[in-house]
């Protein structure tokens, strides 16, 4: 298999001199196409900065990164949106709907965004509304979905622009068990159709659905960090590369349409 995630000794620093926190130490991780990790680790373990580097909505202090064989990790904040919404799709906690926009116009919007025609965006968003189980609910608003619902519209928003990586952020944490577990179910769908995907979570119940678990603990990787990818090249030429980019961590219905307002 290719790697998806390619990093190399990836820091992250925030605040500068006797005010620095060292978030991420020199993070090695490899993660293959068509694997379905989880990265699990305590509050504070460096787990939601990683997964901001890993889905281009923020860009590490040093190290360097590919993303499906591109570096990302000295992007300007523009070129990391247009990979953003190219590569990655999102799945948030919290949903991240547009409240005021129909469950059909949530799915179109990352595609939308890439220039996609009305046409093709509205028989796309249709298909992925039927494969994640709700295309009786195209024309409803969020708030009329239950929380099971609305996590997959997100679902069928993150598969629009068929990305590389599917990167889910806690992705139950807001569900009931039973919810949670039929969301879980139609992750481990997606990955048996051949999606990348790379659960965050602390919930070691949640880890173990996934093929690897990768633990981080102050800000670096205890286990599981070499997968299934061919690995080693990318980041052999990467040795000693450094970035100070300095973008802006982001969330939002903004990041998870990748638009370039999110970077």
């Amino acid at each position: 298999m290719s790697p998806i995630i390619e990093t190399h000794q990836l820091t992250k620093v925030f605040g500068s001199n006797g005010n620095a926190v060292h978030a991420l130490r020199g993070i090695d991780l490899t993660v293959g196409e068509g694997e379905f990790v989880a990265l699990v680790g305590p509050s504070g373990s460096g787990k939601s900065t990683l997964m901001a580097i890993l889905g281009c909505l923020d860009s590490p202090s040093g190290g360097s990164y590919a993303l499906a064989g591109r570096w990302v990790h000295d992007l300007s904040g523009a070129e990391l949106a247009r990979v953003r919404n190219e590569k990655v799709g999102f799945i948030f906690q919290s949903y991240n709907l547009l409240p005021r926009a129909s469950v059909r116009r949530n799915v179109e919007l990352p595609m939308l965004y890439a220039g996609v025609g009305r046409r093709e965006r509205r028989r796309r968003a249709g298909e992925l509304l039927e494969q994640v189980g709700i295309a009786e609910k195209a024309d409803a608003l969020p708030a009329q979905l239950s929380g099971g619902q609305r996590q997959r519209v997100a679902v069928a928003r993150a598969l629009a622009n068929r990305p590389a990586l599917l990167l889910a952020d806690e992705p139950t944490g807001a569900l009931d068990s039973h919810t949670g577990q039929e969301v879980l179910a139609l992750f481990r769908e997606l990955h048996a159709l051949g999606n990348t995907v790379l659960l965050v979570t602390h919930d070691p119940t949640v880890a173990a659905l996934a093929e690897r678990q990768v633990e981080i603990h102050d800000g670096l990787v205890r286990a599981g960090a070499a997968g299934g990818g061919e690995g080693g090249t990318i980041a052999e030429a990467a040795a000693g590369t450094e970035s100070r980019a300095g973008v802006g961590a982001a969330a939002g219905a903004e990041a998870a349409a990748g638009t370039e307002a999110a970077a």
